[in-house]
């Protein structure tokens, strides 16, 4: 980049970083929701909660399938 571009540029500094921040923010918050240990973890908490009563048997089986598809 050259000076006088810099210089042009400058002004929108602050919103190229705040999109190479929200970038990052995706990314990591997509690497988390496909995450097969995170997604293990909350098909664990679908059984507990199934078993305590709290979820019926559709609801825990709808549940258990949105969570091995963020796996596929």
């Amino acid at each position: 980049m050259g000076l006088l571009t810099g210089l042009v540029t400058l002004p929108l500094a602050p919103a190229r970083g705040v999109v190479a921040l929200a970038r990052l923010i995706g990314d990591e918050a997509e690497r988390q929701h496909h995450d097969p240990v995170a997604v293990r973890r909350a098909v664990e908490q679908v059984d507990r909660d199934r078993e305590a009563g709290l979820l019926s048997e559709e609801e825990a089986a709808a549940m258990e399938n949105e969570l091995i598809g963020r796996l596929l």
